[in-house]
């Protein structure tokens, strides 16, 4: 298995470490201190020996902080975690709704007469510094730079990973690392820029054509890179990582110690671009005014995915949709009552891994039932294990990291049957979902612009959900993604070749949970005869394929459009999965996408 079950925080063992953390508070004459949840890399997933954040608090999502004062304990968390907060952390600390609350204005009402805050320079990026001291400016509250505190108590925090680096072989990358490294360089010297300081493992990974397994689910190695603007790479990770790729690397890229990172950024010369959101505070230091704020420079050219990327992506869906569909079947067929979160977690792994390409899970697979559905990013535990009872949904977030692709899929299903209420919610859920995928925009538009088409609705029977309508996806990389987002708050143009998740849901919290999620890819729109169409356009190509549930669906709600937009996806999946699935799922299948 790659997933376990083990229990990796209790809400108990919060209050100890917060009163030996605050004893290092004193110690340093301190009067806070800022515990994220991110590590030198500022990557959304981290290792265990970073998990700080939830050995601290107890708190496991992937995204928040703590800032720990003298008398109160705030944990931020956004939208997504309002639920899981308050199952995980003790009393002794305070959920703070972010970004609603921000940290500069709690900090200035906890702390009316100034003080100290303490933060680890190497786990938080200069553009967070940066506006934090704006907002404090005046108030006598100083940030002070500091070792961790959090890593002084934590006696035994686990060392740091050291996984082998592999090859991406150029059949699934589509380019080769010595062209793309060319790329951007030229983009750096046309930039007037000498060098691009690179801090994201996933950069990295497909500048190099390389991949990792540091971190579990991302297929990734911890490290940074300097690319300068003759295209040769300076590549500071363990070389015991990396003993089996030097020859792939080749002369073009020098590999060193991580321990001589800063000296190195220290000694470039010229303007030397960053993106402040992600590089440590301790490096922008170390450049000064040579830093220029002009973003990583391999963030697009990787969420542009290529042609053998999106081949690749395609193809594994098709494969991961056949052990989707056997999970569904072998899962309809089992009694009310006689299956726990558990077993089908467990189930809906040993079909991905007869798969060959598999290496890995993309993430902690979601298998909520009834209340536990409500928690959007819920880890099943064997403290929290659940029978799937008579009359409860299952909200079931799967995903799989194979060598030509990542997938990331959703399907809520009905243990026996479903109230009118839960039905009506579901097949607005699924006409947000349906309104997505046929959408046709102009380019140029962002997330942003368009995302709110999925949430209508949901909308216009006063409902909502608190997290995005959908994330970007990588190539065989992390199943989160930037910068692409079909969020509010994304501003990043969509474009030919993005790869992102069309998910929305919804949430009602002591009873139930709906989410349903394909991944798409961004595709020219074809051109339509009116002499009326002026403008270029863009859609969206389904990667996705396995039933949505047709028992769910109050059929008069739908339109003949959505109506036939549904029948149509069913007759795909028929025709590319029930080929490739035993005989009992297939028919299962035929009875799961017959037209409505």
């Amino acid at each position: 298995m790659y997933q376990t079950f083990d229990v990796t925080s209790r809400p108990e063992q919060g209050p100890p470490r917060l009163q030996a953390l605050r004893a290092e508070l004193t110690a340093e004459g301190l009067d806070g201190f800022l515990v994220p949840r991110a590590d030198a890399h500022q990557g959304e997933y981290v290792a265990p020996c970073d998990e700080r954040l939830s050995w601290l608090t107890g708190f496991t999502g992937s995204a928040g902080f703590c800032a720990v004062l003298k008398n109160i304990a705030g944990v931020f968390i956004d939208g997504r975690y309002r639920t899981q907060v308050k199952r995980q952390v003790a009393a002794e600390y305070t959920p703070v709704p972010w970004p609603e609350v921000q940290l500069a204005d709690w900090l200035i009402e906890q702390l009316p007469e100034g003080g100290k805050v303490g933060f680890d320079p190497w786990l938080h990026a200069a553009g967070q510094i940066k506006t934090l001291l704006e907002r404090l400016t005046g108030t006598g509250i100083e940030l002070v730079q500091v070792d961790n505190l959090v890593d002084r108590v934590w006696t035994d925090r686990p060392v740091a990973p050291m996984q082998d680096v592999t090859t991406h072989e150029l059949q699934y990358a589509g380019e080769t690392a010595a062209d793309k490294c060319q790329r951007l360089a030229k983009t750096l010297s046309d930039a007037g820029q000498t060098a691009a300081l690179i801090t994201l493992p996933d950069s990295i990974m497909w500048l190099l054509n390389i991949r990792g397994a540091d971190i579990a689910r991302n297929p990734v190695a911890h490290g940074f890179a300097i690319l300068h603007d003759n295209a040769r790479v300076d590549l500071f990770m363990a070389a015991q990582k990396l003993a089996g790729v030097t020859e792939h690397l080749g002369a073009s890229v020098t590999i060193h110690p991580t321990a001589n990172l800063e000296a190195a950024v220290a000694a470039l010369n010229g303007a030397v671009a960053v993106d402040s959101t992600t590089v440590p505070q301790v490096l922008a230091d170390k450049l000064g005014d040579r830093l220029v704020n002009a973003g990583d420079p391999c963030a697009l050219p990787k969420a542009r995915k290529n042609a053998a990327e999106i081949a690749g992506s395609a193809a594994a869906h098709l494969r991961d949709g056949a052990a989707v569909v056997e999970v569904l079947a072998w899962l309809d067929a089992q009694a009310p009552g006689s299956l726990t979160e558990i077993e089908v977690v467990t189930k809906l792994e040993e079909l991905r891994q007869r798969d060959p390409a598999l290496r890995d899970i993309s993430f902690e697979t979601i298998a909520g039932t009834g209340e536990n559905g409500a928690v959007m990013h819920y880890r099943v535990t064997k403290d929290s294990n659940t029978v799937l009872n008579e009359g409860d949904f299952l909200v079931l977030d799967s995903g799989g990291q194979y060598l030509d692709g990542t997938t990331d899929i959703t399907r809520t299903v009905p243990i026996g049957g479903a109230g009118d209420d839960e039905r009506a919610a579901f097949t607005r859920v699924l006409q947000g979902m349906i309104a997505m995928s046929c959408l046709r925009w102009p380019v140029g538009l962002a997330g942003r612009d368009i995302e709110a088409v999925g949430r209508v609705p949901l909308w216009l029977a006063g409902q909502d959900f608190n997290h995005g309508l959908g994330h970007g996806v990588g190539a065989f990389l992390s199943v989160h993604e930037g910068p692409q987002r079909l969020s509010r708050v994304s501003h990043v143009p969509l474009e030919a070749g993005m790869i992102l998740s069309n998910e929305p849901g919804y949430y009602r919290e002591g009873a139930f949970g709906i989410r349903i999620e394909n991944l798409l890819v961004v595709e020219p729109a074809p051109k339509l005869a009116s002499a009326d169409a002026e403008r270029e356009m863009l859609v969206w190509r389904t990667l996705t394929f396995a039933p949505i549930d047709r028992r769910l669906i109050v059929v008069e709600m739908l339109t003949q459009a959505e109506r036939n937009w549904l029948n149509a996806y069913h007759q795909e999946v028929a025709a590319k999965i029930g080929p490739n699935v035993t005989a009992d799922a297939q028919a299962w299948l035929v009875k799961a996408t017959a037209t409505i």
